[in-house]
């Protein structure tokens, strides 16, 4: 069985990078499993910032790719567990 790997991406100004983030989500869109976006938003007000987290099945050297890819773009901030 492989390895069930989970990333959580910590994005502190989504306005500022959603393009950059996104362009490299899709890049490895067939790698993953889940995806989950957690932000606060009310009728008021949507909050800059945001956490994704992912479900990855692309394997322990795609997973690592894409974690750099990211954790390079600017207000990103990215964490990597494997089960």
């Amino acid at each position: 069985m492989s390895k069930r790997i989970i990333i959580g991406v910590n994005v502190t100004s989504f306005a500022e990078n959603s393009g950059e983030v996104q362009a490299v989500l899709r890049e490895y869109g067939c790698s993953i499993r889940t995806r989950l976006g957690l932000h606060g938003a009310s009728d008021e007000v949507c909050e800059p910032n945001g956490l994704i987290l992912i479900e990855f099945i692309g394997g322990e050297q795609k997973a690592g790719e894409m974690t750099e890819k990211l954790t390079k773009l600017k207000g990103i901030e990215v964490k990597q567990m494997s089960f």
